[in-house]
């Protein structure tokens, strides 16, 4: 199962940097780290699409089985960095991909607004944001081990699992769309394939 991480976080040594490598190193994914991966501002020109970082990016989006997205609350939204790198990408990469969610709160502001607008934005995109989500509040850091407490951990281990239930769910649709189209040597009316 191929999951790609998306860490929000433009802070290298931030909170969404300790989960992001907490998630790394317990489950091998690999992830696409916000605060050093030098992500142009998104513009809307079509010369921005040859860029060699969003090229990257959108293969690396359109190969994973789901994608699970990172960041941390700023201003009741998800970060400003996230936002502009989910702006190069569409329903061409998202179309029913599975998506977990994961905010990272500050002071006592919750982060649940955070995780509102990630889901928002992924329904945009045609995306399939799994119902479980999760807010890690700056108490459940391990800071001495880069990492989280055993509590926390077990909360990321619950959504990880839950996506790829979905994950592998939207896999085996998708076959069995394919399989029936195949057999049937037709495709439907109003019916394309991505």
């Amino acid at each position: 199962m191929k999951i790609l991480v998306i860490s929000g976080g433009p802070r290298k040594h931030g909170r969404s940097a300790i989960v992001a490598r907490f998630i790394e190193r317990t489950y091998g994914f690999h992830t696409v780290d916000l605060s050093i991966v030098e992500m142009p501002m998104y513009t809307g020109e079509e010369n921005q699409a040859s860029n060699l970082v969003v090229k990257s990016l959108r293969q690396s989006v359109l190969e994973a089985d789901g994608v699970l997205l990172l960041s941390p609350e700023y201003h009741s939204a998800m970060s400003g960095a996230l936002k502009n790198t989910l702006d190069f990408l569409s329903s061409t990469q998202f179309l029913h991909k599975s998506v977990g969610l994961i905010a990272i709160a500050g002071g006592g502001k919750g982060g649940i607004n955070c995780l509102n607008n990630m889901r928002t934005v992924m329904r945009g995109v045609y995306a399939n944001a799994i119902p479980r989500q999760l807010v890690l509040d700056p108490s459940v850091f391990d800071y001495d081990r880069d990492g989280l407490t055993r509590e926390a951990a077990e909360q990321v281990d619950g959504l990880i699992e839950e996506l790829k239930m979905y994950a592998r769910i939207a896999k085996e649709g998708e076959r069995t769309t394919v399989d029936i189209v195949k057999s049937k040597n037709r495709i439907p009316h109003g019916m394309r394939f991505f």
